[in-house]
C-alpha cells in the first residue's frame, strides 16, 4: 500500500537519499468519488519528495513526448542538488494484455554542472538557437563568434536574440516559408539558450542542448538530451578551450546567408502593410536606438527584415496576449532619456495600454508607431483557423470596430492633448513623405506618435506573399501527398476491411 512509503520517503527526504518510489493508481478522475483504492496524491507533505508526477495513459505522440519529459524530469531530481527521493505515480488501465515481450528504447535527457565530464560535440551542422535575450556584452558577443568559428555553427535569431555577432542569422524569412524546406533547418545539433522566443520558427533539429543558469528541462523543440546548469558563457569558454587549435570553413554560415539573400531579393512588392512599413524602415532605425515591438503580426512582421546592428529589440514574450507593450516601451526609455525609444504596435495592443501615454514624466526620447487596421488582423490573416468565419470573426474573434473604428482624429486628438508631435499616413507616399521625420537621430522637441492605416486584406496578402517567396514543386507535391494519404487513410481502410474489420483494428490499437 503505497500510504506505507510515506515514512521512508521522509527519512530519504531528510537524509537526501536518492529514493525512487513508484506506485499506481486509478485515473484521477475518480478521485472523489468513493472508489475502493483510489486515495488523493494531489497535495503532499513538503518534507515527503523533491518532485511527483503523475503519468497518465499515452493516446498519441504528444502524450508520449510529455511522458518522456515529465519521467526525465523526476529520475533527474534523484541526484539533483544533493539529492533526494522522488515519486512516480502511473495511472493504471488494467489491461491484461501481457504479449509484449520487449520495451522501447526511450529517450534519456541527462543534467550537467560545471564539475561534469562534459560531452563532445557532434561533428555536422551546429545551430546556436537564442530565444528572447538581455542586451550581450562585447565578451560575451566575441566567446559565441569563437566557438562558431571552431564548430562551423550559426547563430539563429530574432529580433529580440540581441546577438550582434558575424554569425547571426535573422532565420524567419527561410523557416516560414510554406511552399518551400531546406536541409539547413535541420541542424544536428541546436544548442539553445535564452528564454520564449515569440518568431514561431520552424527548426527541425535531431538534438537539442540547453544551457541556463537554472537547469530545467525546457523542451521547446522535443529533442531536448542535454541540460548544462551553469552560465552561458562558462559553457562556451568550455568548448572553446577544448577545441584551441581547430578552426573550420564558415560552410554552414555561407549556405544561410546565401539561402537568405535570394529569398530577400525576390520578394515581390508588398501591399502597404506593417510587413511594407518593416522593410521600409528596419535598416533606418538610428544607431544605438531602442526597438520595441508588438508581439504576433507586429513582431513577425519585422523579423523579416534586418536591423542596424547596434540596435536592441525587446518583446513582451513572456505574456502573449493584450501585452502592454507601450508601458514597457515607456518605462524603458527612463533609462536613458538620451536614447532613443521607439515602439511599433497594433491598435489593440495600443488602446489596452493606452494609459501609459498619460504618463506626466515621458521624454522627446519616445518614437511610437500604431499599425492601426482596425481589429486584431492576426484573427483576419489568410492561413488563422478564425477566418473561415469570414466577417463573423471580426465580431466574435477580432474586435474589429472598436474605439473608434480606425477614426482619423481619436489619436490623433489623444496624442498632441498630451504634448506629442503626431504624423499619420494611409497609403505609402504619405509613408515615406514623413518617415525621415521619424527615424530622425536627433532629438526632437517633442515625443513622436506616427499612426498608420492600413486595411486587413492588404495586411493578410502581404503575409501571404512573404510565406511564398520561393515555392519547391516537388516539396508541394510531397506535401499534398501526404495530406491526401491522412485524409483519407480511414475511407481506405475502410473500403477495404469493412466496418466490423474496421472497428476491430481499432481496438487492437488501443490496446
Amino acid at each position: 500500500a503505497s500510504r506505507n512509503y510515506m515514512a521512508g520517503l521522509t527519512e530519504a527526504f531528510y537524509r537526501k537519499l536518492p529514493v525512487l518510489a513508484i506506485t499506481s493508481s486509478h485515473p484521477t478522475i475518480r478521485k472523489g468519488h468513493l472508489f475502493p483504492q483510489m486515495i488523493d496524491r494531489s497535495v503532499l507533505p513538503n518534507d515527503l519528495v523533491r518532485k511527483s508526477i503523475t503519468i497518465s495513459a499515452i493516446n498519441n505522440s504528444n502524450e508520449s513526448w510529455s511522458c518522456n519529459t515529465k519521467i526525465n524530469e523526476a529520475l533527474l531530481e534523484l541526484y539533483r542538488d544533493g539529492g533526494g527521493p522522488v515519486l512516480i505515480n502511473i495511472e493504471t488501465q488494467y489491461s491484461k494484455d501481457f504479449s509484449i515481450t520487449e520495451l522501447p528504447k526511450e529517450r534519456v535527457i541527462n543534467r550537467y554542472c560545471l564539475n561534469s565530464l562534459f560531452p563532445e560535440i557532434p561533428e555536422g551542422k551546429i545551430a546556436i538557437f537564442i530565444g528572447a535575450h538581455k542586451a550581450m556584452s562585447n565578451d560575451y558577443v566575441e566567446k559565441i563568434n569563437y566557438f562558431c568559428k571552431m564548430y562551423n555553427a550559426v547563430v539563429l535569431c530574432d529580433q529580440t536574440s540581441n546577438y550582434r555577432g558575424e554569425y547571426r542569422i535573422l532565420a524567419n524569412i527561410v523557416c516560414d516559408q510554406k511552399q518551400y524546406s531546406c536541409d539547413v533547418k535541420a541542424p544536428d545539433l541546436i544548442i539553445h539558450i535564452g528564454n520564449i522566443s515569440g518568431a514561431y520558427m520552424k527548426i527541425c533539429p535531431k538534438e537539442v542542448w540547453r544551457v541556463n543558469p537554472d537547469g530545467e528541462i525546457r523542451d521547446a523543440f522535443q529533442k531536448l538530451t542535454k541540460v548544462f546548469e551553469m552560465d552561458e558563457i562558462k559553457f562556451f569558454e568550455h568548448y572553446i578551450n577544448k577545441n584551441v587549435a581547430k578552426v573550420k570553413l564558415n560552410s554552414y554560415l555561407t549556405e544561410w546567408q546565401k539561402l537568405i539573400d535570394d529569398l530577400r531579393s525576390d520578394i515581390p512588392e508588398l501591399p502597404f502593410s506593417n510587413l511594407w512599413v518593416a522593410k521600409q524602415t528596419a535598416h533606418l532605425l538610428p544607431s544605438s536606438s531602442v526597438l520595441h515591438l508588438g508581439i504576433l503580426n507586429t513582431l513577425r512582421s519585422w523579423n523579416f527584415f534586418e536591423t542596424p546592428p547596434t540596435v536592441r529589440c525587446y518583446t513582451n514574450t513572456g505574456g502573449f496576449g493584450i501585452d502592454g507593450c507601450v508601458s514597457a516601451l515607456i518605462g524603458a526609455s527612463f533609462v536613458n532619456q538620451d536614447k532613443l525609444y521607439f515602439g511599433i504596435v497594433g491598435d489593440l495592443a495600443f488602446f489596452y495600454d493606452i494609459n501609459a501615454l498619460g504618463n506626466r514624466h515621458i521624454g522627446r526620447n519616445i518614437r511610437l508607431m500604431i499599425i492601426n487596421n482596425g481589429r486584431g488582423v492576426e484573427f483576419r490573416n489568410y492561413f488563422h483557423r478564425a477566418e473561415q468565419f469570414g466577417e463573423e470573426a471580426d465580431k466574435f474573434m477580432a474586435a474589429a470596430h472598436h474605439f473608434g473604428d480606425k477614426s482619423r482624429d481619436f489619436i490623433r486628438h489623444y496624442a498632441e492633448d498630451l504634448g506629442f508631435e503626431y504624423l499619420c499616413a494611409s497609403n505609402k507616399k504619405e509613408y515615406l513623405d514623413k518617415l525621415d521625420r521619424f527615424v530622425t537621430n536627433e532629438m526632437t522637441e517633442k515625443p513622436i506618435l506616427f499612426e498608420i492605416f492600413t486595411d486587413t486584406s492588404d495586411e493578410s496578402e502581404a503575409l501571404r506573399l512573404m510565406h511564398h517567396i520561393k515555392v519547391d514543386t516537388k516539396y508541394v507535391a510531397t506535401q499534398n501527398t501526404k495530406n491526401f494519404v491522412k485524409q483519407n487513410a480511414k475511407k481506405i481502410v475502410k473500403s477495404i476491411l469493412g466496418e466490423d474489420g474496421f472497428g476491430k483494428i481499432k481496438k487492437i490499437i488501443k490496446g
